[in-house]
């Protein structure tokens, strides 16, 4: 007789292997099963991402920009689609819209009678369609009787600020990109606070990212809580409001709506508040505009709008009447940013680009344009126009550096001649001038970013002496710089011509 275990007869080894097999085969079969049903789920979904980027992507984008998001999500959907939906908006949203229409349209209507560019412009016939285009698009008409003059060493710029806040009486406007309180900015922002204590109203605005990737930013905020100066940062990283490196890139101090600087300089030591920046020797080299006249009320009007998007106040008073007449210069202001519905600095620079007939130099840090300014600049290089680009040999930044790279043999074989400002500094000014007619000095790179991402503002300026001015800081740079030559340049190495061409495709992705 056999045993039987409690509760029941014992299994044997044999069915038990049986059992065992079985569960494993029905297993098996469901996961089998599931797998192919995760398969065609996930073939669904990768090819449903694709069809809608087909559709979506390319609105109202340009083609270069639209053909390297869709390269993206084709190659990579899921990740290509998380990317685009942080990096692929580039409104600001309806708020910032209306407060920009608002803007313009009292400037428009405190305008009406002033004439686009003044009766008997000498100049030539073109300038007249510029200053027409600029107006249309960014409402302020060109103005006559102003003084400009450039500042192209960095200490002597903070030196020229700092002395003209020391003169104000009512209040002074600060617009920087960049700022810190340094060694070198220390005079600025004393002479801030002291303007502080005899009553003169200090505002103070400074882009978020900007600034706070500067080391020391806790204590530079922390410190000027304590001044009185009112500040604020522009455009607070806000990820799942708006794409977060949209940015505000104007560099503007204004005092008392009488005296107005503009241009590339950041307001921060020469050399970024960086240890490495130090040890390698590396500092930044700008060029800046010093104006008096009535195209101060422009760039104030300027701080005007960027304040109250930050603040929702309107400062009244301070954009009155414009200042009287300083000089014999006529000057208009180009603001452009993702505020605008049209890339205002690309259109204008496009237009003075093809007008050239003689002479066509570029200084730009940051040199990846589009389509239609790259063929703006080789065009003129083929119809004759002797045409110089500034940049600089060494680079602060590796995707632009390498994606700006990628353009030089096309600038080359056109007849452009490329002029490379010496390693360790950053050339870092953002300037143009066509033959002796047009200088065009400011914030704005030639590059996507600076017209399509980035508030800018630039300053254009007429005339001979204006641009002989110019001309001065353009021979200066000339001396330092290297020429490329084509022949170096094709014998590059095989990698970095790699890395010039990948981050030229993500120099699109706007």
């Amino acid at each position: 007789m056999r045993a039987h275990a409690p509760g029941g007869p014992r299994l044997s080894t044999t069915r038990l292997h049986t059992c065992w097999v079985r569960t494993v085969h029905v297993a098996h079969g469901r996961l089998a099963g599931m797998a192919a049903w995760v398969g065609i789920a996930l073939y669904l979904l990768d090819l449903s991402l694709k069809l809608i980027a087909l559709g979506v992507v390319p609105r109202n984008r340009r083609p270069s920009s639209g053909m390297a998001w869709l390269l993206l999500i084709l190659a990579l959907p899921i990740f290509g689609w998380v990317i685009f939906l942080v990096l692929g908006r580039t409104k600001l949203g309806r708020r910032r819209f209306e407060q920009q229409a608002e803007v313009n349209a009292i400037v428009a209507e405190r305008t009406a009678n002033v004439p686009t560019l003044e009766a008997g412009f000498p100049g030539p016939a073109y300038v007249q369609s510029v200053a027409t285009l600029n107006r249309n698009l960014g409402a302020q008409p060109a103005m006559p009787g102003n003084r400009v003059d450039l500042f192209s060493v960095y200490r002597e710029s903070v030196a020229a600020m700092t002395a003209e806040i020391d003169k104000a009486t009512t209040w002074v406007h600060v617009e920087f990109y960049i700022t810190a309180w340094d060694d070198v900015t220390g005079p600025f922002y004393e002479a801030l606070v002291r303007a502080v204590e005899r009553g003169v109203t200090v505002r103070l605005l400074f882009d978020h990212l900007g600034s706070r990737g500067i080391p020391g930013y806790k204590e530079f905020t922390a410190r000027l809580d304590t001044t009185g100066i009112e500040w604020h940062p522009m455009l607070p990283i806000a990820p799942f409001k708006r794409r977060p490196d949209l940015r505000n890139h104007r560099k503007i101090l204004v005092i008392d709506g009488v005296v107005a600087f503009a241009g590339s300089l950041n307001l921060i030591e020469p050399g970024y508040n960086k240890p490495k920046n130090h040890e390698l020797g590396r500092e930044w080299v700008e060029l800046v505009a010093r104006v008096e006249g009535p195209v101060v009320s422009a760039l104030n009007l300027l701080f005007a709008t960027d304040w109250y998007s930050e603040t929702e106040i309107k400062l009244t008073e301070e954009i009155g009447t414009a200042p009287p007449p300083a000089g014999e210069i006529e000057g208009q202001v180009i603001p452009s940013g993702p505020g605008f519905a049209t890339e205002n600095n690309l259109r204008a620079f496009t237009t003075l680009l093809y007008s050239a007939q003689h002479r066509l130099s570029i200084t730009s840090p940051y040199f990846v344009p589009d389509e239609s300014l790259l063929y703006a600049i080789t065009t003129a290089a083929q119809r004759g126009v002797e045409v110089e680009l500034f940049v600089s040999e060494a680079g602060d930044q590796f995707m632009v550096y390498h994606a700006q790279r990628s353009y030089y043999e096309a600038l080359l074989r056109a007849g452009v001649r490329i002029y490379m400002y010496p390693a360790p500094a950053i050339l870092h000014s953002k300037f143009f001038s066509v033959d002796d007619d047009v200088a065009v000095i400011g914030s704005s790179n030639m590059d996507m970013r600076s017209f399509g991402l980035n508030y800018e503002v630039s300053l254009m300026v007429l005339g001979p002496e204006v641009v002989a001015e110019v001309r001065k800081v353009e021979n200066t740079y000339r001396a330092m710089a290297k020429e490329l030559l084509l022949e170096d340049w094709l014998g590059r190495s095989r990698g970095s011509a790699y890395w010039d061409n990948v981050m030229r495709l993500t120099a699109a992705l706007q």
